[in-house]
């Protein structure tokens, strides 16, 4: 997947956390490690991006027994475990992302970034069974990045030791990116195709090492903040006290990520249509809300009363060609060839073309419509599909318009859009469909909660993200779904499977 993109999937920072203890517990073919932690504080709230660098980049693409690691669930936003590195094992805690396929912890030779210090740190001198590699290497995020050397050493994950694994000693971090991160590293588990340096990632180790049973890995993420065991992955197979019923499988379509096909977006039992014909979807881990176009969030957002941001630029294009795009459409005329009959966008015989990547709230406009084409062209997309959807479902022109200009005014904010905590049970369910069946988010799973200061604020689950075609429009999957969903990562079969969470 050659995506020149910038995805901003939100994860919510950052409150202090305790320190964890871990013990094992023997069973056959399994090793539980468990984490605890104190209650959450009431610090205040700092709006983070944790963005997987294969979104950044436009040239990332041209187990005899199983071992469970217990998560830490990080308010919801970051599920984190632990895990060992040399002889003797010295720990971190890591996320597992995947979205991206790199292994990389702290150095004890990263001198000059806060980050290092205030959190653990890898020094070679003190594994027997280290070996240098000291090839340099940078992995770029949308806050930052990190940059270092790479390294090979012994890796514990649960109960079995992958030998000899490449991973990357970071001597710089991004800040405030990484000081404020929960983890120590990143442990990625997406495919080698992605991987930077080409480095195999260390679940490909896993298998090949026979360490697994099955070329398989699966999430459960508990959406309890309180509870003090935050999920579980259990490489090698599934643990059944974690799902209900049977997985749905579908294919993977795109390796580099784990990427599937997602069908229509349903608003309570109403089609938004967008995705009728397929759009992709990538389920990671590492992301923390649903992503997704800005049309489809918009129209999301407003529907569970969530706030967002007035756009006059979009109220500006509705009122000037407005009109004509409704008799164009009403007309018969397709809806990819109005824009650039209109003169907003260009075509290319098969769709309309804009190099706009990011969420259309975060360009900066001037006044009235003063915009770069990339913007007037996303607007008018947007306002073509709204009104699209708006005569299918026979609504009146001046219902149409009203509709409109309000999710106008309600574009997705990029550092959260907040919705009443009391209008929970009045609030539609989001469904999904994925391999023919529908796959429903209640307000309480695509809801995030957080108390503070003796009261409580509630956030919308879903983030704007717009892809251009070819390779979007585009859908993230991230631990909000995941955490309704248990998750089964088939590498052998090349499948991803999804089941009830229990």
């Amino acid at each position: 997947m050659s995506m020149g993109m910038k995805c901003f999937v939100l994860a919510l920072s950052f409150w202090n956390w305790a320190s964890f203890s871990a013990f094992t517990a023997a069973s056959p073919g399994l090793v539980r490690i468990s984490l605890k932690k104190r209650q959450l504080g009431q610090d205040s709230i700092i709006s983070g991006q944790i963005i997987n660098m294969e979104y950044v980049h436009p040239d990332r693409i041209s187990y005899p027994e199983s071992g469970i690691v217990y998560l830490k669930n990080y308010l919801d936003a970051q599920y984190y475990g632990v895990i060992g590195i040399g002889s003797p094992p010295q720990s971190f805690t890591v996320l597992f992302d995947t979205g991206s396929s790199n292994f990389w912890v702290p150095s004890m030779k990263c001198y000059f970034s806060i980050a290092c210090y205030t959190h653990s740190r890898y020094s070679s001198r003190l594994s027997k069974t280290y070996t240098k590699n000291g090839e340099p290497c940078k992995i770029h995020y949308s806050l930052g990045s990190i940059s270092g050397f790479f390294s090979q050493d012994n890796t514990k994950v649960g109960n079995v030791v992958i030998r000899d694994q490449i991973f990357v000693e970071a001597t710089r971090e991004g800040f405030p990116t990484f000081s404020l991160a929960k983890f120590d590293g990143i442990l990625g588990l997406g495919f080698r195709n992605i991987s930077t340096g080409k480095v195999t990632p260390l679940w490909y180790n896993m298998v090949q090492q026979g360490l697994l049973s099955q070329p398989v890995f699966s999430f459960w993420l508990n959406r309890d903040p309180k509870s003090e065991v935050g999920g579980e992955i259990v490489f090698g197979g599934t643990d059944w006290k974690h799902f209900n019923g049977d997985h749905t499988y579908v294919p993977v379509k795109q390796t580099g990520y784990w990427q599937i096909e997602v069908g229509d977006i349903l608003i309570a039992n109403n089609s938004t249509v967008f995705c009728w014909d397929g759009c992709a979807a990538t389920v990671d881990s590492g992301a923390s809300f649903i992503a997704g176009p800005t049309a489809i969030v918009t129209q999301i957002n407003h529907a569970i009363g969530a706030d967002g941001i007035v756009s006059l630029e979009c109220k500006n294009v509705v009122s000037k060609y407005g009109e004509l795009i409704w008799e164009y459409l009403d007309s018969g005329l397709k809806p990819e060839k109005v824009c650039a009959i209109i003169g907003l966008c260009s075509y290319n015989g098969s769709h309309q073309v804009s190099a706009a990547i990011e969420t259309v709230v975060e360009h900066k406009h001037n006044e009235g419509l003063s915009l770069d084409k990339n913007a007037l062209c996303t607007f008018c997309k947007m306002t073509v599909f709204w009104m699209r959807a708006q005569i299918k479902q026979k609504q009146t022109k001046a219902k149409a318009f009203e509709y409109i200009d309000e999710l106008c005014e309600g574009l997705p904010n990029p550092r959260g859009s907040f919705i009443n905590c009391n209008s929970m049970t009045t609030m539609p369910f989001i469904s999904f469909t994925i391999g023919n069946k529908s796959f429903p988010l209640s307000p309480q799973q695509y809801t995030l909660k957080i108390e503070r200061n003796f009261s409580t604020i509630c956030l919308s689950g879903f983030t704007a993200l717009d892809v251009p075609a070819p390779q979007g429009p585009l859908w993230v999957l991230g631990d909000i779904f995941m955490g309704a969903y248990h998750t089964v990562f088939d590498f052998g079969n090349l499948q991803i499977g999804f089941a009830e969470a229990a």
